[in-house]
């Protein structure tokens, strides 16, 4: 793989608007009509958000694979609307803008949902 170059730097305000938790996915189900989206339902301990994903093609079993593990999310990203479904925010998942197998953002330990980045 070739390193892709460094963003533009950013200032720690630029750093502050995102707030990433870590979640747990509760749920995943596939979104009917598409071949890339699942549909994650993910706790943050006092919350719960609906997270679109295009890992589908990426991975086994989704379900299997996904379902109890915590990872990092934004979660105050704007509603979007894919595949006639809402995704309330973004996971993370590594690797898929370099072209290589993906893989979770994860904790290194069992943290509480809804634990801030930071």
């Amino acid at each position: 793989m070739e390193t892709a170059p460094v963003k533009p730097p950013i200032t720690i305000d630029d750093l502050d608007k995102l707030d990433i938790r870590v979640g747990r996915i509760t749920r995943v189900d596939d979104v009917e009509g598409s071949k890339k989206l699942i549909k994650m339902t993910v706790g943050f301990g006092g919350f719960t958000r609906t997270i679109l994903s295009g890992m589908k093609e990426e991975r086994d079993d989704c379900k299997a694979e996904l379902e109890g593990r915590q990872a990092l999310f934004v979660v105050n990203m704007a509603p979007r609307k894919m595949a006639g479904e809402v995704s309330e925010g973004m996971i993370y998942d590594i690797g898929y803008e370099d072209g290589i197998l993906p893989a979770l953002a994860v904790p290194e330990r069992e943290v509480p949902d809804g634990a801030r980045l930071g």
